[in-house]
């Protein structure tokens, strides 16, 4: 028996699933794609040419370097503010020293006792060198046994701390002589000190103090008391008798014109009351006994009628240092420095005044003080009084005191 096999069923007979996954009958006509897009539309991707897509490529390419650029500028800004701040932290902008032989000259004193830590601060607070430590590590190499000699040296502001240190150490200190004249010394006392630091014989300096004339002093001046700056001084050993007394009258008229006091007469007045400051007050009452003296010599004073009554003065005349004076010594006339019997100011200054004296004699406190005195001579308490019965009071306190304190008040 022969066998056929069945025709395949035609192709529009067979279920086709439609694009929801259910089944039609209809037949399946494949459409062209064109029709589901409409390829006039100006949305539609374009092809592009080779020029537009290099342009794209540059544009790509420098966003990319602005990128970095403006990456690199801030890191490089975060480093730079982080090294800054570390600097400061470890004080690496700190000037340790100066290079050349500095600016501006300056006189520096280096004080009788000072050690290289002392002078070495001074140095630094004066801008002379720029750290205290380093000048020292120079100071050490450089000095080779020799000691800073004290007295007063020519320097200049932000020098080397080797240059500092040969400054102070180049003298051989056995070409100079040093002399230390304390304020509130007699002409007397000062030709002592200036014999025994100089080898120079009492009598020259005397045989200088009677003609002041040649020293430029007005004709008022009886002798150099009051023109003897006080300081400390490194005299070259070449120097004369002459040439010594006259730098330390120029340091004295220095003194006077940087206060505005330039008149030869004016100054040797200011120079008079200054005397009488410093030998009557401390420090931090100069200005205050200017002004309470001032007042004595003013035309209207009818407190004490022009008399100034410093007992300085009066022992100054009688040629001897006191707190104690008699009636009579107060009553002598004759004693051109006795201030309780004659008005005025005495003859001529009593002693050598510091700078900062002369500085409160030019320049006198305001005060309606008439009298003052030191009612402790330990600690220089001064009372000062517009009247007289106030005043007593307080010379009761002083003589109080001198009771307490036996041999202190003579």
């Amino acid at each position: 028996m022969s066998h056929r096999s069945a025709p395949p069923p035609a192709p529009h007979d067979r279920e086709q699933p439609s694009d929801a996954g259910d089944y039609d009958d209809g037949p399946v006509h494949p459409e062209p794609i064109a029709q589901f897009f409409d390829t006039t539309d100006a949305d539609a991707p374009k092809p592009k040419s080779q020029a537009s897509k290099a342009r794209l490529r540059q544009r790509r390419r420098r966003r990319r370097t602005v990128v970095m650029l403006v990456v690199l500028l801030v890191f490089a800004g975060v480093v730079f503010g982080v090294a800054m701040m570390l600097r400061d932290l470890l004080g690496l902008d700190d000037v340790t020293d100066y290079a050349g032989p500095g600016g501006e000259s300056v006189i520096f004193t280096v004080p009788e006792g000072a050690g290289s830590l002392a002078i070495g601060t001074g140095l630094e607070s004066e801008d002379i060198v720029a750290d205290s430590e380093v000048f020292m590590s120079s100071l050490a190499a450089i000095a080779g046994g020799r000691e800073v000699q004290p007295g007063e040296y020519e320097m200049r502001r932000q020098m080397s701390s080797d240059g500092a240190a040969e400054a102070l150490l180049g003298e051989d200190p056995t070409q100079v002589h040093y002399a230390a004249v304390a304020r509130d010394l007699r002409q007397g006392e000062v030709f002592t000190v200036l014999s025994e630091s100089t080898g120079i014989p009492v009598a020259e300096f005397e045989a200088l103090a009677a003609a002041p004339a040649q020293f430029g002093l007005p004709e008022e001046a009886r002798s150099l008391e009051g023109y003897l700056h006080p300081g400390e001084y490194r005299f070259d050993v070449a120097l004369t008798a002459t040439e010594i007394v006259q730098q330390m009258v120029d340091n004295t008229l220095a003194q006077l014109e940087a206060d505005g006091i330039t008149d030869p007469a004016e100054q040797y007045r200011i120079l008079t009351i200054a005397s009488i400051v410093q030998a009557e007050a401390g420090e931090g009452d100069y200005a205050s006994v200017a002004g309470a003296i001032m007042n004595r010599l003013g035309p209207d004073n009818v407190e004490t009628s022009g008399l100034i009554q410093s007992d300085a003065t009066v022992t100054y005349g009688l040629g001897r240092k006191s707190y104690d004076l008699t009636p009579e010594e107060k009553a002598d006339t004759s004693n051109p420095y006795n201030t309780y019997a004659n008005p005025g100011l005495p003859v001529g200054p009593i002693g050598s005044p510091s700078e900062e004296a002369i500085d409160a004699a030019a320049e006198p406190a305001d005060v309606p003080f008439f009298y003052w005195v030191t009612v402790n001579l330990d600690t220089g308490e001064t009372k000062f009084s517009e009247t007289l019965a106030e005043h007593a009071r307080y010379v009761a306190e002083y003589q109080a005191w001198c009771a307490d304190n036996a041999g202190r008040c003579l």
